[in-house]
């Protein structure tokens, strides 16, 4: 049972850490393109959540394994929510709004999509 949570806790921490890295890297790019285009807020927040719903989904189909994937799926989702909240608070200042909830429920479905699917993937490619 040690064993088992000590897995899960590895497999959702280092998704969640790939996934926030992922979230910075692709929000640098991003960064970019707004400062030559100049597009609408609307269209930078729809980005941003694009972004990092490819992240949760990407980063949780690459590291969860069997064994309550959906569960650890969503929660990788909802640390790297908060670990992108966290990091982008430190370096530009915390920009918390009220979609932030809805955002989290987001990544937790992105990131437990994406668990399963590669559960799915990896049974199939036995």
């Amino acid at each position: 049972m040690q064993h088992d949570l000590k897995k899960a806790a590895r497999e959702v921490a280092l998704a969640a850490v790939c996934a926030t890295l992922f979230y910075l890297l692709s929000a640098a790019l991003f960064a970019v393109i707004v400062k030559a285009y100049v597009p609408p807020q609307s269209a930078v927040t729809a980005v941003n959540w694009v972004i990092k719903g490819a992240g949760a989904f990407l980063f949780a189909l690459i590291f969860v394994h069997a064994g309550r994937a959906l569960f650890k799926g969503a929660a990788a989702g909802i640390l790297g929510g908060i670990f992108s909240l966290l990091l982008f608070g430190a370096i530009g200042g915390f920009h918390v709004t009220a979609l932030f909830p809805l955002e989290l429920l987001y990544m937790a479905a992105a990131g437990a999509l994406g668990a399963i699917t590669g559960v799915k993937i990896r049974k199939e490619g036995r």
